[in-house]
């Protein structure tokens, strides 16, 4: 297994080579993670930074957002791969502008997208009604 090891580093494999070296490089690639503050989202934002992405995401809490992002600035190997906003993205208007948005600071490039936002009711299909329905396609699919 050390023999593995050794291959792996010496070919600038990215597992702990920071900076995003190696054959899983996300160096010049542009990301997009909703829900990226907390849990899955959270390590989907670190992971594709620490590759080399530059990663926006978006919280619908502004104060998570702002200390995830002094959090990642603060961080070797994050700092400046991370920008954030705030965007509700149950709301037309704020997904609408969120991708006015990215689509700006990545000059209309988006290389990944990873929509990690999502939503369900725990109660019966059968006992939806027309809003539930809306609200879970707009927030999930659209």
């Amino acid at each position: 297994m050390a023999a593995a090891s050794e291959d792996a580093a010496s070919k600038g494999s990215s597992a702990g080579s920071g900076g995003g070296r190696g054959r899983w490089s996300q160096r010049g690639m542009t990301a997009l993670v909703t829900g990226g503050t907390r849990g899955i989202g959270r390590a989907v934002v670190e992971e594709l930074a620490a590759l080399g992405a530059a990663v926006h995401t978006c919280s619908r809490n502004e104060a998570d957002l702002r200390a995830r992002l002094a959090e990642w600035d603060a961080t070797d190997g994050l700092r400046g791969a991370v920008t954030g906003s705030v965007c509700d993205v149950s709301a037309r208007d704020q997904r609408e502008r969120l991708l006015r948005d990215v689509a700006a600071r990545f000059g209309g490039r988006l290389d990944i997208l990873v929509n990690n936002v999502g939503t369900n009711f725990t109660k019966p299909t059968t006992e939806y009604t027309a809003e539930d329905y809306s609200f879970l396609m707009a927030t999930n699919l659209e």
